[in-house]
C-alpha cells in the first residue's frame, strides 16, 4: 500500500508539473521527426508492394507454366492488390474511429507494427520460394498477406492521425510528408523521453478524462463540422488513386525518340519516381505556404478531377485490352508534366486538408476529427482504386 501511495504521488506530481508548466519547445524538432517517421511507416507496406510490380507481374506470375491464370493475375495485379489492401483498410479505419481496437492509441500502434513486421518476414520468405508451378497458390497467399497487413496498417495509420490531431498543425503536415517520402528505414526513437511529447500526451488524457467520455462523443456533429475538409481529403486521394499507380504504370512511351528507351525504366521514371518525388515536394511546400485557406481549398481540389481524363487520353495501353479511344496526348514530355502536376498537387493539397481538418472543431474533439480524416483518406484511396478497375473499359 505504501509503495502504491508513493507511485501514485509521484505520478500526480509529474502530471501537475507537466500540465502547469509552459508548453515546452520541441527542441531540435525531435517530435516532428518522429511523426515524419510514423508517416513513412504507415504507407511503407503499400509502397513496397506497388513499386514491386515488375517482380510480381514479370517474374513471379509472368513466368508461370499455367499461362491462363498467370496472365490474369499478372494483367490485373495492381487492381487485385489495391482491392485486397483497401477493403480491410477502409473497414478497419472506420472501426478504429468508433471502437477501441486493442486499447489506447499507443497500444494499438504497437500491436499493429508487430503484426506488420511478422508479415514482412513472411513476404521475404515467399520471395525465396520457387512459385513457377504454383502461381495460383502464391498469388492467393500474397493477397491474404496483403489483407491482414492492411488490417493492422489501418489501425496504425488511423491512430497516428488521431494522436497528431492534438499537436500544432505542422505536425500533421509531418505525417503527410512522411507518407510521401516513404521508402526510408524507420528508426527507433524513444517517445516517452521527450518532454514535449509527454506534455501533450498528459494534457490530452486530462482533457479526455475531464470533458469527454467515449459514449458522449458527438460523432455526427464532429463529422458535419469538419465535412468540407473531410470531403477535400476524400477527393484528393480519390483522384490520385484513380490514376496512380494502375493507369499511370500502363502508359507507354509515345515516341521512339524519347530519351528513356527501356519500357521498364520509362515506367519507373515517369510513374513511380516522379510521383514519390513530387508528392514529397508538395508536402514539404505546405510547411512554408498554406494557400488557399481552408475556405477555398475545395476549389482546386475539385479541379483536380481533370487529371482522370487527361491520363486516359495519354498513351494508356492496359494489358490484354484493345484501345478504342484515340490517343490525344502523344507528347511524352507533356504526359510527364501532367504527372508532375498531379503528384505535386496530391502532396500539397493533401497536407493542407489534413492540417485544416482538426482546426475546424473544438480542441476536445480534435483527436476524433483527425481519425475521421484518416478514415476519409483511406476511403478516398479505396474508391479511387475501385475506379481504376473501370479505366481499361473506358478506353
Amino acid at each position: 500500500f505504501f509503495s502504491f501511495s508513493i507511485n501514485t504521488f509521484s505520478f500526480v506530481w509529474i502530471f501537475q508539473y507537466f500540465t502547469i508548466m509552459e508548453p515546452p519547445k520541441d527542441k531540435w524538432n525531435i517530435v516532428l521527426l518522429i511523426f515524419i517517421l510514423h508517416g513513412i511507416g504507415t504507407l511503407m507496406p503499400w509502397n513496397m508492394f506497388i513499386t514491386a510490380k515488375s517482380y510480381y507481374v514479370d517474374y513471379k506470375l509472368g513466368g508461370s507454366e499455367n499461362s491462363t491464370s498467370a496472365s490474369n493475375y499478372a494483367a490485373n495485379f495492381l487492381q487485385y492488390h489495391g482491392f485486397a489492401a483497401q477493403i480491410p483498410n477502409v473497414v478497419f479505419n472506420w472501426l478504429n474511429v468508433f471502437l477501441n481496437l486493442g486499447g489506447d492509441l499507443k497500444k494499438r500502434m504497437s500491436l499493429s507494427i508487430l503484426v506488420e513486421l511478422a508479415l514482412f518476414v513472411l513476404t521475404v520468405v515467399m520471395a525465396m520460394i520457387d512459385s513457377s508451378n504454383c502461381s495460383g497458390a502464391f498469388f492467393w497467399i500474397t493477397m491474404i498477406t496483403v489483407v491482414i497487413l492492411n488490417m493492422a496498417g489501418a489501425v496504425y495509420q488511423n491512430s497516428i492521425y488521431g494522436m497528431v490531431a492534438t499537436f500544432p498543425f505542422r505536425y500533421t503536415g509531418g505525417v503527410i510528408l512522411g507518407c510521401n517520402i516513404c521508402g526510408l528505414l524507420v528508426s527507433l526513437i524513444s517517445l516517452p523521453l521527450n518532454k514535449f511529447f509527454i506534455y501533450k500526451e498528459l494534457s490530452r488524457k486530462a482533457d479526455d478524462n475531464e470533458n469527454v467520455k467515449n459514449s458522449d462523443i458527438p460523432y455526427w456533429s464532429i463529422f458535419k463540422t469538419a465535412s468540407i475538409q473531410l470531403l477535400n481529403v476524400f477527393m484528393i486521394f480519390f483522384v490520385t488513386l484513380a490514376v496512380f499507380p494502375a493507369v499511370n504504370s500502363d502508359i507507354k512511351a509515345s515516341s521512339a525518340d524519347f530519351f528513356i528507351k527501356d519500357p521498364v525504366m520509362y515506367v519507373q521514371y515517369t510513374c513511380f519516381l516522379t510521383f514519390n518525388l513530387f508528392a514529397m515536394l508538395g508536402s514539404l511546400t505546405s510547411y512554408w505556404i498554406q494557400w488557399p485557406g481552408s475556405k477555398y481549398l475545395i476549389i482546386p481540389v475539385v479541379l483536380r478531377l481533370i487529371f482522370i481524363p487527361l491520363y486516359l487520353f495519354c498513351n494508356y495501353l492496359p494489358m490484354n485490352v484493345d484501345r478504342r479511344l484515340p490517343v490525344i496526348i502523344k507528347n511524352d514530355w507533356i504526359y510527364w508534366i501532367i504527372g508532375v502536376l498531379m503528384a505535386y498537387t496530391s502532396g500539397y493539397y493533401s497536407a493542407l486538408a489534413m492540417m485544416y481538418t482538426p482546426q475546424t472543431v473544438e480542441q476536445n474533439f480534435q483527436v476524433k476529427a483527425g481519425m475521421f480524416a484518416g478514415a476519409m483518406l483511406i476511403s478516398g484511396i479505396f474508391c479511387g482504386i475501385l475506379f481504376s478497375f473501370l479505366a481499361p473499359y473506358l478506353v
